[in-house]
């Protein structure tokens, strides 16, 4: 019995003298990757929360802020992790070198979501537009009801929604009719020609001075632009405020068809006069 236990002693010695470094060695290497692990996870959540701060004081799109954060996290958290699977002495290169092909073969597949993320970042932190606004862009027209990371959702004055992918939104021309707080209402009126155009003038001043939603800095404007096959075409042009414009703009064309009316100035419409000859 006391020669078992002495064989398995002596056993027992050589595995702890063939293999208590290297076990000791790997042991340290995996204390010292935990520590790392948890004093990294500590810095990264400090560094989110501090970029996050420093983005509300920036004015950064608060819609953006999350998405932003969550992307640096992931990213210092995953810069993190091969650290620290490298300390542990986990070969990385081929692990590195399959991850990045991978992560070709799929942005070559979602190239266009790609773009549209892209175009949404852009959006979002340019801001040429925000929820409310009326804008017209990548073909489409309408108030803006929701700004998304891959897609634009607008809608139209009769309350149809548009889906406008970012990619397209982001790389064409976009008219904002919501960015300032005046716009100016153009209308062209006729009058028919021998009708006093001064007349005219006196009308559409009046009526101007009598709207409350006209602004009188800058003053009205109106002139004759044109002497037309059956009319005498007198532009106008009034400054309103931005929430006033649709109302001004439909108001003074039944306005003045009323007033012209009352003033005997006669609004001209197209005419053709037919010759019949008896042969």
């Amino acid at each position: 019995m006391k020669e078992q236990v002495t064989e398995y002693n002596d056993y027992v010695s050589k595995l702890i003298e063939q293999y208590g470094p290297t076990l000791l060695s790997a042991g340290l290497k995996l204390l010292f990757a935990i520590i790392t692990l948890i004093i990294g996870l500590w810095i990264i959540k400090k560094v989110v929360k501090t970029v996050g701060n420093l983005m509300v004081k920036q004015d950064v799109d608060s819609s953006l802020i999350p998405f932003l954060k969550s992307l640096l996290a992931f990213g210092l958290k995953a810069l993190l992790i091969i650290s620290v699977v490298s300390m542990i002495g986990i070969e990385m290169t081929s692990f590195v070198a399959v991850l990045g092909a991978a992560g070709l073969a799929v942005g070559l597949a979602l190239q266009g979501s790609l773009s549209n993320f892209a175009g949404g970042v852009m959006i979002l932190i340019f801001k040429p537009f925000k929820v409310g606004d009326f804008v017209e862009g990548g073909g489409h027209a309408g108030f803006v009801n929701e700004i998304q990371i891959f897609h634009t959702i607008l809608k139209t004055p009769d309350n149809v929604t548009i889906v406008i992918p970012n990619g397209n939104l982001s790389n064409s021309s976009i008219t904002n009719y919501s960015t300032e707080e005046k716009r100016r209402v153009d209308n062209v009126f006729g009058i028919a020609y021998g009708d006093n155009v001064d007349q005219a003038y006196s009308v559409l001043q009046k009526m101007f001075a009598e709207d409350a939603r006209i602004l009188k800095d800058p003053e009205p404007f109106m002139a004759v632009t044109e002497l037309a096959d059956s009319s005498v075409n007198i532009t106008t042009r009034v400054w309103v405020n931005g929430a006033d414009y649709w109302g001004v703009k439909f108001d003074s064309q039944k306005k003045v068809y009323e007033e012209f009316e009352k003033a005997g100035l006669g609004i001209p419409f197209p005419q053709m006069d037919v010759h019949v000859h008896k042969s």
